[in-house]
């Protein structure tokens, strides 16, 4: 059994975790549309791919699987994960599982304006949230919203281009610096399904901060909600947390599951208030907070090899260490070997 990992950047943890589920049996390897991946020194073999919009895109990963006899396809990042979603069926009449959501899904959690609208239907708590700065100064002039305001890309991630306004001449202006970040980055892709309203406004909430691993298997069916109090946060990642065993948070993330009916991972954060909690932001994938809970003793990468062997799980998806506090670390890696020497 052979796994490739799309759009894996630095996810070199990731890789190791689906070397040890394999336990010799089979190859890990990595893919990145830029040969400066640190990934590349993990996997077993890696590829520069064409970017994701790429028209060669899709084809160029259906002759890598075929060349060399790819069982299944995991992305990293979320906007492989909608294009993915797009021709999963294509994959699957050649043997290759793409592990994704559907379009919907993906369409629901990469969109945060399609997030909001999701967690009204569901009767979740969410901050408000506007798409348009006239609906934003309409709602602070009737006493409906408040500063400070959150300001960020509608589909955004990884905490590129957020701000936070603290009066009506910031939010004009951080309005307008959002937007250019946006198409200065790959952020523009997704934002160029509408650039009229790719700029989202969004109540700040306080209260503390939590991260979830909401695990389906690959037919959908909820197996675990993992529950991690963030401590630090670092680049839009966290940084340090506890492993908790919070049935109250854990609800909502299992509750957020059932009704969307993701595949495999669910990345979500949450803030809990002295009365509430609020559902932020969602994630279909392995997040940058899943290290966490597989130190924990959860381990979805070899419950995924089970599952795609159509063997039945031991104890892969339990917290063998509740309570565990976990900090992250930086190393340093020689990649001089992973690349070609035209760098």
């Amino acid at each position: 059994m052979n796994i490739l990992l799309t759009s894996a950047g630095r996810r070199g943890y990731l890789v190791e975790y689906f070397k040890e589920a394999l336990q010799g049996t089979g190859e890990v390897h990595v893919g990145n549309s830029t040969p400066l991946s640190p990934v590349f020194y993990y996997g077993d073999k890696s590829v520069v791919t064409p970017l994701i919009y790429d028209e060669d895109y899709i084809p160029f990963l259906k002759r890598y699987c075929k060349e060399n006899q790819i069982t299944a396809i995991i992305s990293l990042f979320d906007v492989d994960l909608y294009m993915l979603a797009q021709h999963r069926e294509e994959f699957a009449k050649e043997g290759v599982t793409v592990i994704v959501s559907s379009p919907e899904v993906i369409s629901v959690c990469n969109d945060k304006w399609e997030t909001f609208q999701f967690c009204k239907r569901e009767g979740l708590h969410t901050p408000k949230t506007y798409c348009r700065l006239e609906e934003v100064e309409a709602a602070i002039g009737a006493g409906e919203l408040s500063y400070p305001v959150m300001i960020k890309p509608r589909w955004g991630m990884g905490s590129i281009a957020v701000y936070q306004a603290e009066n009506e001449e910031e939010l004009e202006v951080l309005a307008k610096k959002v937007k250019r970040e946006i198409f200065a980055s790959y952020l523009k892709y997704e934002s160029a399904f509408d650039e009229e309203v790719c700029v989202l406004f969004q109540e700040k909430i306080g209260g503390q901060e939590y991260g979830l691993d909401v695990i389906h298997d690959l037919e959908g069916n909820h197996c675990l909600t993992v529950v991690r109090k963030k401590i630090a946060m670092r680049s839009g990642e966290t940084d340090c947390a506890r492993i908790l065993e919070d049935e109250k948070v854990a609800a909502v993330g299992t509750a957020v599951g059932d009704a969307l009916g993701h595949i495999g991972n669910l990345d979500m954060d949450v803030f809990v208030t002295e009365n509430d909690i609020y559902v932020l932001e969602m994630n279909a994938r392995f997040g940058g907070g899943y290290p966490f809970s597989h130190l924990a003793g959860v381990n979805l990468p070899k419950a995924i090899v089970k599952w795609l062997r159509g063997e039945a799980l031991d104890r892969e998806l339990v917290i063998k260490k509740p309570g565990i506090l976990v900090q992250k670390d930086i190393r340093m890696i020689d990649i001089t070997g992973c690349i070609g020497e035209e760098i």
